[in-house]
């Protein structure tokens, strides 16, 4: 009976020492990690509306504000325009595109002493004129790559100027009468804006962008000017 149970130990110390070699030769068992959160992508899609403001620069024709029967002429212009801006846009991946337009009060204005010509002839003594744009709207479209929260775009379409020109003698006292009908005159200009811009979105529905834009009078010929404009937007998700 004594050799059974000393028997019965050595094999059950053996069966223990060969389970414990067998379970050291098991690979460890993995460690569980959670899932990473996926980063969240800026998302371009949706209407906004905003506020835009800047300065212009350029050139304007002040006698085709009052009639088309002269020479050309050139005015310096410059000044600035502030005003409103709606829009809507889609985003496909990194391409952004949309639509976009604006209306803007403007004060872009310039004065020249002028003598009117036709064909190069001089027509009556030098006078005083003085040119400005009043108002301004665009309709444009927007292609753009962004870039998470970054946007890089260009842009164009159609502009629609209100000009307007003020004729004196070279002393200040207002001219009617003789080669000009009219003191002064006003004018709605047809034209086209091309430019380009950044836009950097500070949270998900808010964003402003600086942009260029020239506008060009294509109509008559009359207005040429640079923009540089800063804007805010803000954003309506989901179209």
């Amino acid at each position: 009976m004594k050799r059974f149970v000393q028997a019965t130990a050595a094999a059950t110390a053996l069966m223990t020492i060969t389970v414990a070699a067998q379970a050291a030769d098991l690979p460890m068992a993995p460690t569980y990690k959670a899932p990473v959160a996926a980063q969240q992508v800026y998302n371009w899609t949706g209407f906004y509306v905003g506020v835009n403001g800047g300065g212009a620069w350029g050139s304007q024709d002040p006698l085709n504000i009052i009639t088309n029967r002269f020479d050309s002429l050139s005015t310096g212009i410059s000044g600035g325009l502030f005003g409103g801006t709606v829009g809507a846009q889609i985003q496909m991946a990194h391409v952004v595109m949309g639509l976009e337009a604006d209306l803007d009060w403007a004060n872009i204005k310039g004065s020249s002493l002028i003598t009117p010509t036709v064909g190069g002839v001089a027509l009556g003594g030098a006078f005083n004129a003085t040119t400005n744009i009043t108002w301004e709207s665009t309709a444009r479209a927007r292609v753009g790559y962004a870039n998470d929260n970054v946007l890089l775009y260009a842009t164009g379409g159609l502009a629609l100027l209100g000009a307007k020109t003020t004729i004196t003698t070279p002393g200040g006292a207002a001219l009617c009468g003789g080669v000009l009908a009219t003191c002064t005159g006003t004018s709605r200009e047809v034209g086209a804006a091309l430019g380009g811009g950044l836009e950097y979105g500070f949270t998900p529905a808010l964003s402003a962008k600086l942009e260029y834009l020239y506008v060009s009078a294509i109509s008559l010929s009359v207005s040429h000017n640079n923009e540089i404009r800063a804007g805010l937007n803000y954003r309506f998700g989901g179209m």
